[in-house]
């Protein structure tokens, strides 16, 4: 099993999702987060003066899924999630171990 994990913008939750769902993904977790890369931030007005936002807010998308999905997982956050533009974001991909689901002890891919 992997995790993948997809920092997106926030305006392209929605198609992710959507990308996602269509292709038989059951969950997710969304969680706010904030950073910068490349992009290193961008400077905004406010009441006439100019201050740097250092760090952007992103959404962190969390799926795991059977070793056989995850081509296509990537793919689909791909085509849903890119703009063409600098920050779109990045995904990761590392291995799970275990996973245990805590109301019915299942493991593994049955708790998933």
């Amino acid at each position: 099993m992997k995790k993948i994990e997809a920092i997106i913008r926030p305006f392209k939750l929605d198609e992710v999702k959507i990308a996602l769902v269509n292709a038989g993904i059951v969950g997710m977790t969304v969680s706010e987060v904030r950073g910068f890369g490349r992009q290193k931030g961008q400077t905004e007005r406010y009441r006439g003066s100019e201050y740097t936002v250092e760090f952007l807010q992103k959404l962190k998308v969390e799926i795991v899924v059977e070793d056989a999905q995850v081509e296509m997982v990537v793919e689909k956050v791909i085509a849903a999630a890119r703009t063409g533009e600098i920050g779109d974001g990045k995904i990761f991909v590392t291995p799970v171990d275990e996973i245990v689901r805590i109301r019915t002890g299942e493991k593994d891919l049955e708790a998933v």
